[in-house]
């Protein structure tokens, strides 16, 4: 992993976030062009779980742009989920963006997101290029890990 990894993967190992981010009818921080509550909203407040990895992977990325361990910790699967995170960063990073670049289904419950997403620490731009990999069990899609793009 590298300097920015999950933003995913820094945000999944080492847990980045900012916020707050109000949400009600504003768009929604993943980028879908959809409003939070019809798009990464009702996952995270639990009303419906994501019905693809790259769905899933979008909503991790509000989660950490809105400061949500608790779902974070959630959607990672046990094998490779931390015990604790802390979503507090000095100096502060903001998240700015998200480009899902490829969701590719590697087999009937396993799944590959690409996307690059976009912060800011301390005022510098930062950008993380990823794969991540997630698995399905019971109907359920979470988080396994991930590469850095070259």
């Amino acid at each position: 992993m590298g300097v920015l990894a999950d933003g995913m993967h820094l945000m999944h190992n080492r847990a980045i976030a900012c916020g707050p981010f109000p949400m009600t009818t504003t768009s929604c921080p993943c980028g879908s062009g959809l409003a939070f509550d019809h798009c990464c909203g009702p996952l995270l407040a639990g009303a419906r779980r994501a019905p693809t990895a790259e769905a899933l992977m979008r909503s991790r990325y509000t989660a950490f742009a809105l400061g949500n361990a608790a779902y974070l910790l959630e959607t990672w699967h046990p094998k490779t989920r931390p015990e604790a995170l802390e979503l507090d960063d000095t100096p502060p990073l903001k998240w700015i963006g998200l480009q899902v670049r490829r969701h590719q289904i590697t087999g009937e419950d396993r799944a590959e997101v690409e996307f690059v997403a976009r912060c800011r620490i301390g005022g510098r731009a930062e950008r993380l290029h990823e794969s991540s990999r997630f698995v399905r069990e019971d109907g359920r899609w979470f988080y396994v890990d991930g590469e850095l793009a070259p």
